[in-house]
């Protein structure tokens, strides 16, 4: 997983430069300033005087000398328990201090840490009692500067309170990164133009460094202020996505990543400054240019619920846009548990008591402890949360990772590994205490769903303590139902993208990303926690006590943080084969002998799912065939005859046209009033076309006896749009209703006239410019001319959904062929898929132009724009695909066979267009 990879990158780094110092012997909040070359004398003047050379840093809480040979220990003093710094055997009093005249600096104190002695990683060492170092820098006449620095920061480590502490080295650290700026020499290229240079901190886990940012136009440049590590330089081209981070509640993170899917970044910087960082993204994201430089949450929502994306790629994508990353282990990425039975021989997948229940937070499992912690809840003064501690923190990632990553905890427990009962010592035991423990509510992290073994195994052959019972902490205890680390990972695996977990995975997600996060959700749910974990939850900026803000931040980033709230509403479940629907009904009868089936195009009965896939496949290779002008004004309205040799249209010219695919002539020409024709259809049997007006009416016209059959007088607007289904009619107006009609063909009752009852009246806020039904007729879309889509059940003849998704007039609506989803386009040029179950805005894409009306199969969109061309949409990368020229007015409609082999266009140019797939 991305931190283990980390982990490995930092290693190879200390193997290639032979370095045993990294900055995880620094406290946390420690900068390290700056090395000598030097000696540590031992013994000075004794017969047994001893040199041992290495390096000495500077650092803004400590002195750390790294010996070269790896037998001998680093050490560490730290500078708050020195009693003198000066030149060695200088008279004076103990605690005061001298300036050093020499190549020798003598420093006294009360404490040393010794780490890393014959290089291997164990607890720190701790000797006490008064002592005295020397030691000589290679270059004398540094002294006076390195003595004077030392001085410095010992007057600041001394200070009473830890807000002065924290501001004193502040302003030192500022002080040195104003004095100097990024080595252009550094530049990959001397033809490089610098585009800004700023002052940033490198994040990685629990270690921020200093430096300079550069960014030229063609890389991006990092020069650490101490020269640890060399300058990280990566190249624009490669960049593929960047995050604007919240770093210690702060909008001052920016992430930068190389690779499409990971969570393991190229670099992570905190700025000083928002603007800098705002104006760095800005940077990068307009070269990027075609790169999605940001996605959303909804947008792999889409991509997830569809089953382009993996259970665990979707978990990596909402961690990532939540802020979470493996570079800071206070948002170190949340994965659930899902398995519950860690006793069994075997784990039956196929049982559901074998999975924890998601839609519970940890802290609620437990019905017994959860009402204790409910009677203590009720008790506790404003604020008031439910547990005292979280499901995650840095303290529970490096509880997993010790293994693999023991430097980190030795840093964050100030050089000691935990009581080796409380260690990470075997699976069941911690899923055990997770449901019990009176303060133990951790989730998971990503790596007990990779692929590597390593932190559930002691490689590294650790001294991790010895446990009550007598036995060492070694490897981790696996379930009885795992024959070994590989196959705990995998089994996991399998658990994770189990049908159950994928049916229930959307409940966890509501309480961790979700709507269940927070407020009254939250309180009915059982998932709240210290209000100091919240994003907003606390204003740094307004705490003016130096000393209460450095607590406060303290606090935030060891107790662990909740993540950015991505979703306001329930989230929609996963569209699983068990759920899945079936394909969308034909719209006109099967062809017959009867009815020859043009070229090129198959009869219904050899129609298949691969079929259909391999034309949407290839929607992209469409070509124009034929085109006529056929109407004095805009294309409204195409039907097409079931064998496909009629094709009808309609048009703001205020008439109905029938053109002849076969002669290519048009053959009939019917004017019902003086207003324009909004949308037509053809009715099962091909005996009768229906005409929307904006006279108010709908016109119904017998193609066998050439007439208008009859009239409908159903609104008190223009009608926008009408559908039919299963003899129903659907009208649209922009009298602010939608109609449903029971209609009785004229050629079923063996009369010339209709027979219409109004059967329901969805009544809306402002008028509706469009309709759509789902391949059942049980659900209806409309959209208004406010830009709001709702979706209605017509079963009951009420609204499901309201969602004001657009800024103009709606375009266009259609369902999905599964029905679960809805896609709209609106004069703000934005597409917008609504998930039809919760109303979810799952994924939004914006068009140069308004997209005036598409066809889609649920994944990819062929829409007609507002510029006349056919554009392709990939809805689940969230791009668009390609651009087709085609009318050199607005496309105004779009029709395509049963087949998807054949499609006709129509646009404000008075033409219609005819396509076909190029394979």
């Amino acid at each position: 997983m991305a931190f283990i990879r980390k982990k490995q990158q930092e290693q190879q780094l200390q193997l290639y430069s032979k370095e045993r110092f990294s900055l995880l012997l620094l406290n946390l909040e420690e900068y390290y300033f700056e090395q000598h070359t030097a000696h540590h004398i031992q013994h000075k003047g004794g017969q047994n005087e001893r040199k041992i050379r290495g390096s000495l840093k500077i650092c803004s809480k400590s002195v750390i000398f790294e010996p070269d040979a790896i037998s001998q220990p680093i050490i560490k003093i730290p500078l708050r328990d020195c009693i003198k710094i000066g030149k060695h055997g200088e008279n004076g009093a103990s605690r005061h201090f001298a300036k050093a005249k020499s190549g020798e600096i003598s420093l006294s104190f009360s404490q040393v840490y010794f780490i890393k002695e014959h290089n291997i990683v164990a607890p720190y060492k701790i000797e006490r009692g008064k002592m005295e170092y020397v030691f000589e820098l290679d270059v004398s006449g540094k002294v006076e500067d390195v003595v004077e620095t030392l001085l410095q920061l010992h007057r600041a480590s001394c200070l009473d309170k830890l807000g002065d502490q924290t501001a004193m080295i502040t302003a030192i650290l500022q002080s040195r990164l104003a004095r100097t700026s990024f080595d252009k020499n550094r530049f990959q290229s001397v033809s490089e133009e610098l585009h800004m240079e700023c002052q940033a901190e490198m994040v990685t886990p629990l270690v921020t460094n200093p430096g300079h940012v550069c960014i030229t136009d063609t890389n991006l440049y990092f020069q650490p202020l101490n020269g640890y590590p060399p300058v990280v330089q990566i190249t624009l081209q490669d960049v593929r996505r960047i995050y604007k981070r919240r770093h210690g509640l702060m909008p001052l993170g920016l992430e930068v990543f190389c690779t499409e899917d990971d969570l393991c970044s190229d670099i992570y910087l905190k700025f000083y400054d928002p603007q800098d960082r705002d104006e760095l993204y800005f940077y990068i994201a307009t070269y990027l240019e075609h790169h999605v430089a940001e996605r959303t949450a909804e947008s792999y929502t889409l991509q997830w619920q569809r089953g382009h994306l993996s259970n665990y790629q979707y978990l990596l994508h909402l961690n990532n846009l939540a802020d979470r990353s493996c570079n800071d282990l206070s948002q170190y990425p949340v994965f659930p548990w899902v398995i519950s039975d860690y006793c069994s021989s075997e784990l039956d997948l196929s049982n559901p008591g074998t999975f924890r229940d998601l839609s519970k937070p940890i802290g609620a499992l437990n019905k017994e402890r959860l009402e204790r912690l409910l009677t203590r809840y009720q008790e506790m003064p404003e604020p008031r949360f439910m547990y005292g501690s979280h499901y995650s923190s840095p303290g529970y990632v490096l509880f997993y990772l010790v293994r693999i990553a023991p430097e980190y905890m030795l840093c964050l427990q100030n050089g000691r590994f935990d009581n080796a009962d409380r260690m990470f010592n075997s699976i069941a035991e911690t899923w055990k205490n997770c449901l019990d423990g009176a303060t133990d509510f951790k989730e998971l992290i990503p790596e007990f769903y990779g692929d590597d073994v390593s932190f559930l195994v002691n490689s590294l052959k650790l001294n991790l303590g010895k446990r009550q019972g007598g036995q060492m902490v070694d490897d981790v205890e696996l379930p009885p139902w795992a024959r070994s680390p590989e196959d705990f990972l995998q089994k996991s695996k399998d658990a994770l993208e189990s049908n159950y977990v994928s049916e229930h995975l959307h409940e966890w997600v509501d309480l961790i990303f979700g709507y269940k996060q927070k407020g009254s959700e939250a309180v009915g749910a059982h998932n709240v926690f210290h209000p100091l974990t919240y994003e907003g939850g606390v204003d740094l900026n307004s705490i003016e006590d130096p000393d209460e803000k450095v607590a406060m931040l303290t606090q935030i980033l060891e107790f662990g943080q909740t993540p950015k709230q991505l979703f306001a509403i329930p989230h929609p479940r996963r569209i699983t084969p068990k759920f899945k629907s079936s394909p969308q009904t034909p719209s006109c009868n099967a062809s017959t002998a009867d009815s020859p089936v043009s070229p090129g195009e198959e009869s219904f009965e050899d129609l298949t799912e691969e079929s259909k896939t391999l034309a949407w496949n290839n929607i992209a290779k469409l070509q124009l065939y034929e085109q006529y002008k056929i109407h004095k004004e805009a294309v409204t309205g195409i039907a097409v005859s079931c064998n496909g040799s009629s094709v009808f249209t309609t048009s703001q010219d205020s008439t109905l046209k029938m053109f002849s695919k076969e002669s290519k002539m048009l053959q009939r020409s019917i004017s019902f009033s003086n207003m324009a024709l909004s949308s037509c259809l053809l009715l099962p049997g091909d005996a009768t076309v229906i005409s929307s007006s904006w006279d108010n009416n709908v016109y119904f016209y017998s193609i066998a006896f050439g007439r208008r059959q009859d009239t409908l007088m159903g609104h008190d607007d223009a009608v926008s749009k009408i559908c039919w289904h299963d003899n129903r009619l659907y009208s649209a107006s922009w009298d602010s209703t939608v109609k449903v009609w029971s209609g009785v063909p004229a050629e079923m009752t063996g009369t010339k006239r209709h027979q219409f009852d109004m059967l329901a009246e969805l009544e809306h806020d402002v008028g509706v410019d469009t309709i759509s039904l789902n391949a059942a007729s049980t659900l209806l879309v409309s959209g208004t001319k406010e830009g709001t889509v709702n979706i209605w059940d017509l079963t009951a003849a009420t609204m499901l959904h309201q969602i004001p998704c657009h800024s103009g007039t709606v375009c266009d609506t259609a369902f999905s062929p599964d029905s679960r989803h809805v896609l709209s386009t609106g004069e703000d040029g934005c597409l917008n898929v609504i998930d039809v179950q919760t109303g979810m805005l799952i994924s939004s894409m914006t068009s140069d132009k308004p997209q005036r009306c598409f066809i889609w199969d649920g994944n990819t969109v062929l829409s007609g724009s507002q510029s006349g061309e056919l554009l392709v949409w990939d809805l689940l990368r969230g791009k668009l695909s390609e651009r087709i020229q085609g009318h050199t007015g607005a496309v105004t409609c779009i029709w395509m066979n049963e087949q998807c082999s054949s499609i006709i266009t129509g646009g404000e140019d008075r033409q219609i267009m005819f396509w076909k797939l190029q394979y």
